[in-house]
């Protein structure tokens, strides 16, 4: 009889793989954790406990098939691990390295919750991956036969990039239209090296044009060039994402030294590039040498204060209204933060800034937690008497972000939008009241996870599909 190679979570602890010391990390942008060793990722894959209801899968937007692919990789067929993961997952890559797992499978893995410690999913993925491509398993995208309808897709984000993905292996025709010089989006410009290196998103963008999707870049898409791109497709799906940021409204606010973390992260990821950038080079979109003070406290607050580090910032402090039970970002991320040198100011909120023609300063008033709001957190309150000034060169605003004023921008006042401005769709096909015209991920749902616009591009796609083959068959039927 063959041996268990599961269940082994109780002889096993759980275990990450190696993380780079906190300084050597901070001063490169390459990714802090090492991969696996192959005998590590069966070890470790083999502390599943295969539950009869695998809440790791439930809580993935995916559906990922977690347990399976776990126990093919403890039991050494990383071949069809891969092919499983792929199976439900675009980029499984990328989700294993930036997903907030701590949040979605891991945070609800049976043996995490009767603490033995979670099983390291992130982690295991990725590495299946890597060890796919390394190995010649990711085939090119080559579709059974050619079909005639042609989709165009406004955004090569995540959500667009995923639609691509499965349009394209039915044999549509593809066009991707979007505003920067490289794919990705999100991926590309604002998420930071030492969370995803940028080659691993190239390699995919790679993979997505030899397979015959067609990219159309620098393309900032109006009114004008909207209506061209819906006169010639099939179908358009609208996959923009979420890229106005949110500013503060107060006394300083227009003071020099007070930008938004998109530009700054943008601005950091060109210069890894290679590019020429100008606002870096001048030292404007630069941390180097100064006092960083980062406001908010999602994921991209981190992806702030983390760059920031690696800059050579004289000092980086990151002030959030709530504590850190509360904050929305990734713990783990916080943590990594911490080693590398980064304050944390909890229960902390601006409410001016210090100085004339530049920042030289914030003013900041300390908070305690109230009743809950209608989010169900406790919501802030301001303790008088306690305001203080924090010292700054740089203030960087990691508010979030809101959507465009798509209807207007692109002259379509039929395109239907919610009271927030995000595009209001089906949220299983992204159908919108518009013919033909769909949309995805954070233009419909809000600033969310890359997880969430992968599922969002992976389901309308399939709803185009099936609304193609209802068409032809309609049309075979008359």
């Amino acid at each position: 009889m063959a041996k268990q190679p599961m269940l082994k979570f109780v002889q096993i602890e759980r275990d990450m793989p190696d993380k780079r010391a906190a300084e050597m990390r901070r001063t490169d942008f390459n990714e802090i954790y090492a991969e696996y060793a192959d005998a590590k990722a069966k070890e470790q894959s083999s502390r599943c406990s295969q539950c009869g209801v695998p809440y790791c899968q439930t809580h993935c937007p995916l559906h990922n098939n977690i347990p399976d692919w776990l126990r093919l990789t403890a039991e050494g067929r990383l071949q069809e691990a891969y092919e499983v993961s792929q199976a439900t997952n675009t980029f499984p890559e990328i989700c294993g390295r930036i997903c907030p797992q701590d949040r979605l499978c891991e945070g609800n893995c049976v043996i995490e919750q009767s603490g033995h410690g979670t099983v390291t999913i992130g982690s295991v993925e990725k590495y299946i991956t890597d060890t796919a491509w390394e190995n010649g398993w990711v085939k090119p995208i080559v579709p059974v036969a050619e079909r005639g309808e042609s989709v165009g897709i406004i955004g090569a984000g995540p959500g667009g990039l995923a639609a691509a993905d499965v349009l394209r292996r039915a044999g549509v025709q593809v066009t991707i239209y979007d505003r920067y010089d490289r794919a990705g989006g999100l991926l590309t410009y604002g998420i930071p090296g030492f969370k995803l290196e940028k080659d691993v998103v190239m390699r995919r963008n790679a993979q997505l044009a030899e397979g015959g999707v067609n990219f159309v870049l620098n393309c900032d898409v109006d009114a004008d060039i909207f209506a061209t791109i819906i006169a010639e497709h099939d179908a358009v799906i609208i996959a923009t994402g979420v890229y106005k940021s949110r500013d503060l409204a107060m006394p300083g606010v227009g003071a020099g030294g007070i930008e938004k973390a998109i530009d700054f992260l943008t601005a950091s990821n060109r210069k890894s590039f290679g590019d020429a950038v100008p606002e870096f080079d001048s030292g404007r979109l630069n941390a180097s040498g100064k006092r960083v003070v980062v406001i908010g406290g999602g994921d991209t607050a981190m992806d702030c204060v983390r760059t920031s580090i690696r800059q050579g910032a004289q000092s980086v402090k990151c002030l959030y209204r709530r504590d850190r039970a509360n904050m929305p970002g990734s713990q783990r991320e916080v943590a990594n933060a911490e080693e590398e040198g980064v304050v944390f100011e909890w229960l902390s909120a601006p409410k001016g800034f210090v100085g004339d023609s530049h920042v030289t300063g914030v003013m900041v008033q300390k908070m305690r937690l109230g009743a809950p709001d209608v989010t169900g957190r406790r919501a802030p309150e301001v303790i008088e008497g306690a305001d203080y000034v924090e010292d700054a060169d740089l203030v960087i605003q990691a508010l979030g972000f809101e959507p465009e004023d798509l209807p207007t921008l692109w002259d379509q006042p039929d395109l239907p939008v919610t009271r927030w401005g995000t595009i209001k769709a089906d949220f299983t096909t992204g159908a919108t009241a518009m013919p033909n015209v769909y949309a995805v991920g954070d233009i419909v749902r809000g600033a969310s996870l890359v997880v969430w616009a992968i599922k969002d591009g992976r389901d309308c796609a399939e709803a185009i599909l099936a609304a193609f083959s209802a068409e032809s068959a309609a049309v075979a039927a008359e």
